[in-house]
């Protein structure tokens, strides 16, 4: 009996030393998959990238297969992590590693280069398939949000691998291509080697989709089309007096061109009706920033634009539409675009009422810094305004005149 019980301890203690070891080689595991992971975004490491890169580069060596590497960068993400700090800049790598897994194959490696750049290894993928993919990643992030922040502006290079390139040759181009779409403004995907500071078929189209959607606002309803190009004047102004880079300045002026578009389908009989709008009017008339953000993101490369849009009516206290959203998670476009659409509104005269004399509107303005405006800019806008004044324009051309 005794011989029994020692051997069942025996027994009992082999096989927890089974167990232990068992784990303890289940700890290396895991150790070993986090040391290949980004601590931040849960991708891949840039180590596991390169290692991932070489297999692959022969594999596509020895198979005739295409292979392409895509690298991408957020823009604005130093000004990003300046205003909303360093816990939301996380949180938007986070969502942009997150986008990437859920956007890529299987049997696509996506990385964090390092920073705010990306980078995501295609196999048997050529350059419109890996074109496409970036594309689809852009949109998805156009439509995110990370706490705060809405919607984030990612640019992306490509290049497809020579066979007879280096793997740090090829990367290279990709980054060439990168470089590339950040100087076109950001938010865009170049594919390929790309000519210094030539403009894109896809830049041309944009270009010219926003001159044709003006122009229809303006032959749809001249008040409109006119109003929005003096808001584009002013907003301009305080653009560049809230210290915004140039990219920001230029996407904040399409959006005030075109702040307005989703009115083309509002009916004429509301659009220019004489009196006040009965509530099922009024809701039809407060759709049209989702109605213009829908057919301004129907455009590749204006979701920018389009955020900007369907947020112009947000108030600063949270009171707005069409979302509810207050301070600075309203993107800052959307803010200047309020306070000057509504100053320009104020002194403009209208079929059911005359309207306000500048220092009414000034007045208006200050009385809603901090509950329908943001007080930072109506602080500059005033500013303009003032200063427009000290040179001699009449108040009902103040607005032409800040710019």
């Amino acid at each position: 009996m005794l011989g029994t019980g020692r051997k069942e301890r025996e027994q009992e203690l082999a096989q927890l030393l089974a167990d232990s070891q068992a784990r303890v080689a289940q700890l290396e595991i895991e150790l070993r998959g986090w040391a290949e992971r980004d601590p931040v975004t849960g991708l891949a490491t840039l180590e596991r990238f390169r290692m991932a890169l070489e297999l692959e580069l022969r594999r596509a060596r020895r198979h005739g297969q295409d292979l392409a590497v895509a690298v991408l960068d957020v823009d604005d993400f130093r000004a990003l992590m300046a205003r909303h700090g360093h816990a939301a800049a996380d949180g938007v790598l986070r969502e942009v590693g997150r986008v990437l897994e859920d956007e890529t194959r299987p049997t696509d490696v996506a990385c964090r280069a390092g920073g705010d750049e990306f980078a995501v290894l295609m196999p048997e993928t050529d350059l419109p398939g890996a074109a496409a993919c970036c594309e689809r990643i852009l949109r998805a992030l156009e439509g995110s949000r990370a706490g705060a922040i809405e919607g984030i502006s990612v640019s992306a290079g490509i290049a497809i691998y020579d066979r007879a390139q280096a793997p740090s040759e090829a990367l290279g181009e990709a980054y060439v291509a990168l470089d590339h779409s950040r100087r076109l403004g950001g938010h865009r995907v170049t594919a390929g080697p790309a000519s210094e500071g030539a403009e894109t078929a896809e830049d041309a189209e944009q270009r010219d989709a926003v001159s044709a959607l003006a122009v229809t606002l303006l032959e749809r309803d001249r008040y409109t089309g006119e109003h929005s190009e003096s808001v584009l004047a002013m907003v301009e102004k305080v653009a560049h007096g809230l210290g915004l880079d140039e990219d920001e300045v230029e996407r904040i002026k399409a959006a005030a061109l075109l702040h307005d578009i989703g009115k083309v389908a509002i009916p004429d009989a509301i659009l220019n009706k004489p009196g006040p709008l009965t509530d099922e009017e009024w809701k039809l008339m407060k759709a049209h920033t989702v109605v213009g953000e829908r057919i301004l993101r129907a455009i590749p490369g204006l979701g920018g634009v389009a955020r900007i849009v369907r947020h112009e009516h947000e108030r600063w206290d949270g009171g707005g539409y069409p979302d509810g959203i207050a301070g600075e998670e309203i993107p800052v476009g959307s803010r200047i675009i309020l306070a000057c659409d509504a100053y320009h509104a104020m002194i403009s005269d209208r079929p059911y009422r005359e309207g306000m004399s500048h220092a009414e509107a000034v007045q208006e303005l200050t009385k809603g810094a901090g509950t329908q405006f943001d007080p930072a800019v109506v602080e500059v806008l005033v500013g303009l305004l003032y200063s427009s004044r000290q040179s001699g324009a009449a108040p009902a051309a103040a607005a032409h005149a800040a710019a």
